[in-house]
Parts: C-alpha cells; sequence; structure tokens
C-alpha cells in the first residue's frame, strides 16, 4: 500500500479477517527470510491480508539471560530485506520513544508492547510517525482502557489506530482470555486483534534445571482461543509461527507449527464465514406477544 491510510483502510475492510504473523524473534535473516515466504504463500492461497510480525529486540524477557535479537539497526535492515523481497507490510515492536523514528521508516504497523500500553510518551512518539499503530492491552487492564490508550494516539494526529487483546493476568503464572474484551474493546472505535499466542502464555511458570524461571505456555489451546476469537467477530488475528517450535529461542511454548498454519486458518475462515460475530444482535425487550 502506498500510504498508512490505504494499508489501516485495506485492513479494516479485510473479510472474514487480516493476520499478523510471523516469528516472535528476528533470529537469522536467513530465517525470517524463510518464514515470510511460507507464510505468504499459505495466506495468498487463503485470500487472507498479511502483515508479517518479527521484533529485533526482546526487551521483556524472563531473564537477562535470554536471547533478546539482533538489535534495533541489524533488525530493522533485516525487515526491510523482508518487505522488499516479498512485497509485505511489515509489524514489529517498539519499547522506548526513541526507537519510533527509526522503526516508521521500515515499519508498516507499529506495535506497543501490553506492559507499555499507557505509557503516553511511547504512544505518542509512535503515533507522530504517522504508520498504524497496534497497541496490547496490558495483562492487568481491564478493556476500557484501550479506549485512553486509543485516543492518544488519536490526539497525537494519527488515527490509524487498533487494539489487541492477548490475555489477562489469572493468579500469578497465568493468562486467560475472556471473550467479552471483544465486544467490550469495540468501545475503542477502532479495530480488534485476537493475539491468540501470547495470551496462551504461562509467565515465569516454567522451572529450569539448575534454577530460575521461564515462561511457559499452552500451545494445544492455540486453535481453540482463535476459535472463540473469530466466531465473536475481531478483525484481526495476530499469531507467532515457528518452522520449529520446539527449538524457538524465544517463546517456544506459544509459537504456531508453520507446518499447521494452512490448516488452522481454514478452519477459522469456515468458522468466520458463518458467523455473525462482527453484526451485534438487537435485543427486542418489549413483551412477547402471541
Amino acid at each position: 500500500m502506498d500510504s498508512p491510510v490505504a494499508l489501516f483502510n485495506h485492513l479494516k475492510a479485510s473479510d472474514p479477517f487480516f493476520l499478523l504473523a510471523g516469528p516472535n524473534v528476528i533470529e537469522s535473516e536467513e530465517h525470517v527470510l524463510k518464514m515470510a515466504k511460507h507464510i505468504k504463500s499459505i495466506t495468498s492461497k487463503l485470500g487472507i491480508p498479511l502483515v508479517f510480525k518479527s521484533s529485533f529486540d526482546k526487551a521483556n524477557r524472563t531473564s537477562s539471560k535470554s536471547f533478546r535479537g539482533p538489535g534495533l539497526e541489524e533488525g530493522l535492515k533485516i525487515l526491510e530485506k523482508v518487505k522488499i523481497t516479498y512485497d509485505l507490510p511489515i509489524v514489529t515492536d517498539v519499547h522506548e520513544s526513541h526507537q519510533c523514528e527509526a522503526v516508521g521508516r521500515v515499519a508498516d504497523i507499529i506495535q506497543i508492547p501490553a506492559f507499555l500500553c499507557r505509557q503516553t510518551d511511547l504512544l505518542v512518539a509512535a503515533a507522530k510517525t504517522g504508520k498504524i499503530i497496534n497497541i496490547k492491552k496490558g495483562q492487568f487492564c481491564a478493556p476500557s482502557v484501550m479506549v485512553n490508550s486509543a485516543e492518544k494516539v488519536r490526539l497525537a494526529g494519527n488515527q490509524n489506530v487498533m487494539v489487541c487483546e492477548r490475555g489477562t493476568m489469572f493468579g500469578y503464572n497465568d493468562l486467560i482470555v475472556d471473550p467479552r474484551n471483544f465486544e467490550w474493546m469495540r468501545e475503542a472505535n477502532c479495530p480488534v486483534v485476537a493475539d491468540v499466542t501470547h495470551s496462551l502464555q504461562q509467565p515465569a511458570g516454567k522451572k529450569l534445571e539448575g534454577g530460575g524461571v521461564a515462561s511457559g505456555g499452552l500451545r494445544e489451546l492455540i486453535p481453540c482461543i482463535a476459535r472463540t476469537s473469530v466466531a465473536v467477530g475481531v478483525d484481526g488475528i495476530f499469531m507467532e509461527v515457528h518452522d520449529d517450535p520446539l527449538n524457538a529461542p524465544v517463546d517456544g511454548p506459544t509459537q504456531w507449527p508453520l507446518r499447521h498454519l494452512e490448516e488452522l486458518l481454514e478452519e477459522l475462515i469456515a468458522i468466520a464465514r458463518v458467523s455473525k460475530g462482527k453484526k451485534p444482535l438487537k435485543i427486542d425487550l418489549t413483551p412477547f406477544r402471541d
């Protein structure tokens, strides 16, 4: 698309939904190019608009020893190569305000991590790039918070904003997805995205040999959350996908296997086609008469 507005309108009009997908983090140039090639092949076949996702830096890791990625400069070079080679829009996340300008020169969608969804300076800096902003709802936030977060982007002069559900903390080491949030987040008056992979994390819930913890996850429930999301009528699906999830350096337990991507997307399309989730049911409370 020639402009953020054109891409934003294209994604909003997607039928039945658009897809933000790719490996969690850039492991190498070769790997992301391979993943982009295969994912684009699948989505093109199925007619689903794709925005390729991968992160240049995973700043929010459970451990300081965790793999973080190639960093800003090298990561953006790799993402730009993906964009040019496969003619794909790109989504990647930022963690600090000073990153936004550089990221905005490459990415078509700038993603605000869940833990940072209320950070005004970050939201404003991202908004001023003019790119589409995808704000993930904090695991600690009510869905109503996203109305304010989206408004911060708009007040900074950018109307191209979407909000993303990624689960709510349930105790210390688990997340749940409340389907009501998909409806309530529509009050932000923008596209609603369902993150069907991060929402199944078990934060710091995996004990490591030799001590320490890492995030686990419930990969087997990704289809469950994805089916629910499209039945409710979300506008987009966010899904991290990997060709070898058991050996993925980051978030392996919640990345969906590439070999099963087409199968799952076919089912989601079928569910979305028969669902009326995007059209609210009008409830008539007048007395029923025979």
